[in-house]
């Protein structure tokens, strides 16, 4: 079999020269030529440490036969965008970042590669653009940081600033908790949805057995990152080893089983339907509703659980989930091993990785002085934490397409409620009005014109975290949204409603005054009143007809720039927010 970049040598007389002046050896021409892409920058934690996995993937590239090149598109980080304008361009990034994976490697050629990213963006992109590219590939994830003194994590900086602002804590106590939630690199260390795409990767088959999630600092996260050059290296020397010969619908099934057992973040549900989409896959929220329907959520981890997301490797990661929920799953799936899956956990069992983490949950016991075991983190099957899934999609005649809660992580008071609308056309209006107690027990708080044609789709999350804080409006009051919520986000959050406010979907037509039935069980959100007052369905379809004859779009929030051409293209938040191209015919 040839190699393509030994073809393309031959029809490109420059390329050779070229390469030899950025370093490569006359030797080094002939071999198989592997693109590293990674998100390393100084951007943030969870990508400030990737140059280190860049150099063992290299490494083991150079000891299969190969070469490799190195090549960046920094992501950025939902954490610092938070607070401001800079959240809107964070959904708009996963395309850029996905658009200039694609760029790079068919503008010259490669034979493989290997994609290293940790978080929220970089991550679901790099699985984009690794469908997009279809060479062989493996993708390593980044890991995730360990947590603080007094296992402080990162999420809970909201409800920290939270309680500062209604002067609960003094700025003392905010100021601790600030310079103590990120004591290293890696992913933030709770279930959010850097984790929960981790996660994603290894349960599509993509990353290696084992890889997913391990604790950034571990020297078994460098040997994952050489294995993977290796493995990219032998990928590329098969035939029919490329993504589009290993992702298959069971492979974003048995992604969808594993969800629901970790409680992954509701982000997830723009991520996965977009990253099948690359596929041509189709997987929308209706496909998560089923899947997660009477599955199983075992993972006793942040937000929704007890421990910080390093003990997720301690307990067996990713593969004794699976063992967990191994009578559900497609084990015939094929992975980037060249096994199924079924065969790499058997291998597992076998090979000494189950004692491996063994050893590193009882350093960790001595360290945090705990006495965990392996079940405290994750649940046996028959032990559930809960026997629903951890999301749900709403629909009714306020959310025609979907939206989705993630029932774990909501008081169970708010499972079922009807309550008053409060209209807001932006999240700093409904900040400023819940933190200043102008939202009341009973109230249906929504923000619209968030969603992707309206502003990006930015995660809500100082408004969800001031509202779950808030030991009356968290079990009182409904947070809904056409915007998304940070993976961290707890409490009665409804996100994702669409269609969009911007696209003319019911969210927009809501006045204030109007009653909201929410009810989890029977997947329901709809308007079923006016002024307090209930209306027949029929009586309520009528009047927002006529507010509808009265709607007018609002001018584009961007004039121009990438997130003027997010807003013209993206799809609904239901169907992924992904560019959808065919929307301009």
């Amino acid at each position: 079999m040839e190699l393509k970049s030994q073809e393309l040598r031959r029809l490109a007389p420059e390329l050779d020269p070229l390469r030899i002046g950025t370093g490569w050896k006359p030797e080094d021409l002939g071999k198989p030529q592997i693109m590293i892409e990674s998100t390393f920058g100084d951007s943030h934690p969870g990508s400030g440490h990737l140059d280190r996995l860049v150099e063992e993937a290299r490494q083991g590239i150079a000891e299969a036969g190969g070469y490799g090149a190195r090549y960046f598109c920094t992501d950025i980080c939902d954490g610092e965008s938070q607070g401001h304008d800079g959240i809107n361009f964070s959904l708009a990034s996963r395309e850029m970042i996905a658009n200039m994976i694609e760029i790079h490697a068919n503008a010259t050629p490669f034979d493989g590669a290997v994609y290293i990213a940790s978080c929220d963006k970089g991550l679901p992109a790099s699985l984009m653009g690794m469908a997009r590219v279809d060479a062989p590939a493996v993708l390593v994830t980044g890991g995730t940081m360990s947590a603080g003194p007094e296992l402080l994590t990162l999420e809970q900086l909201g409800m920290y600033h939270a309680r500062y602002e209604r002067g609960e804590i003094d700025k003392s106590r905010l100021d601790w908790a600030k310079q103590n939630a990120c004591p290293g690199c890696g992913a933030c260390s709770f279930i959010g949805t850097a984790s929960t795409m981790q996660v994603m990767a290894e349960a599509l088959g993509l990353a290696l057995p084992g890889s997913a999630l391990l604790p950034a600092a571990s020297p078994d996260l460098l040997e994952y990152a050489r294995r993977a050059g290796r493995q990219a290296v032998w990928l590329a020397r098969q035939p029919n080893m490329r993504p589009s010969d290993i992702v298959t619908l069971h492979s974003f099934e048995n992604a969808i089983l594993v969800h629901a057992a970790i409680s992954g973040s509701t982000n997830c549900l723009l991520h996965l339907p977009a990253i099948a989409h690359e596929y041509g896959i189709e997987i929308d929220g209706d496909t998560f509703d089923r899947l997660h329907r009477g599955a199983h959520y075992l993972l006793d981890l942040r937000p929704a659980g007890r421990w910080p997301a390093e003990f997720f490797y301690y307990a067996g990661g990713v593969p004794a989930i699976m063992e967990e929920i191994r009578q559900h799953l497609h084990l015939d799936a094929m992975t980037v091993t060249g096994k199924t899956l079924g065969e790499n956990l058997d291998e597992l069992r076998k090979n000494g990785f189950y004692g491996r983490c063994a050893q590193w949950l009882d350093e960790a016991n001595r360290k945090y002085g705990l006495a965990l075991a392996r079940e405290d983190i994750i649940r046996p099957f028959e032990k559930p934490i809960g026997a629903g899934g951890s999301i749900a999609v709403l629909k009714g005649n306020l959310a025609p397409e979907g939206a989705v809660i993630k029932h774990t992580a909501c008081p169970r008071e708010m499972f079922r409620a009807v309550l008053t609308a409060r209209p807001f056309d932006s999240e700093e209006e409904c900040l400023d009005a819940v933190l200043h107690h102008r939202v009341r027990k009973g109230d249906a708080v929504l923000i619209r014109y968030e969603g992707p044609k309206g502003s990006g789709m930015p995660e809500m999350f100082y408004t969800s975290e001031a509202i779950s804080s808030d030991a009356e409006l968290g079990r009182s009051i409904a947070l809904i949204t056409d915007g998304r919520f940070s993976g961290a986000s707890t409490g009665p959050v409804v996100g994702h409603c669409s269609p969009e406010a911007a696209s003319g979907g019911p969210i927009a037509l809501v006045e204030e005054g109007d009653l909201i039935e929410l009810d989890v069980e029977k997947r329901l959100l709809a308007i079923v009143g006016v002024k307090g007052e209930r209306k027949t369905p029929e009586e309520i379809d009528a009047i927002l007809a006529e507010r509808r004859r009265a709607w007018k779009p609002r001018p584009a929030k961007y004039p121009r720039g990438a997130l003027r051409l997010f807003s013209e293209l993206a799809a609904s938040p239901m169907k992924g927010a992904y560019l959808d191209y065919d929307s301009r015919r």
